[in-house]
């Protein structure tokens, strides 16, 4: 699949408006980010747990620069016991800074609800496996399918699996 070949042929209004929000107010897209992200800890996972009805959840990856932990609220994609992130970044250009810290880690943690457990990281690279997990993503959160549209980046996907040690 290319990066801009949305599986649906749809654009729906909630991916522009959240594609031309992290476009062109970023600073205030990522502090309503923070507030979320804090608002569902503070919570216990109990509340804030969707966004535009669809289930979110927190990402905490070490920072490639920092060597901090910096938590991120993500869509919720299941794939089994896996968890499916992409680095969509509403379309934009570049790909999200939680995404590269995620990569140069090879591990994190995540927050579902009132649950955390640390996750080894696997890059996607084979397309059948992609094509697979692009639907399984997009049938979790439509936008992916937009900000698709609206980019010419192919946008990358990793598998987040319960470390074993």
């Amino acid at each position: 699949m290319s990066g801009n070949d949305s599986g649906t042929g749809k654009l729906r209004l909630t991916g522009r408006f959240n594609h031309f929000w992290s476009t062109y107010c970023g600073p205030v897209a990522r502090f309503y980010g923070r507030v979320h992200q804090r608002l569902y800890v503070r919570s216990g996972g109990t509340r804030f747990a969707t966004l535009e009805g669809s289930p979110v959840f927190r990402l905490t990856v070490v920072g490639r620069k920092s060597g901090e932990p910096k938590p991120v609220m993500l869509m919720l994609a299941r794939d089994g016991d896996d968890v499916l992130v992409c680095g969509s970044n509403g379309g934009n250009p570049g790909k999200p800074n939680w995404w590269k810290n995620l990569v140069a880690a090879g591990k994190a943690e995540v927050q579902v609800g009132r649950d955390s457990w640390p996750v080894d990281v696997r890059v996607v690279a084979d397309e059948a496996e992609y094509e697979r997990h692009w639907r399984t993503l997009v049938a979790a959160y439509p936008n992916f399918a937009t900000y698709a549209v609206l980019s010419e980046r192919h946008f990358p996907i990793a598998v987040l699996s319960r470390a074993t040690a």
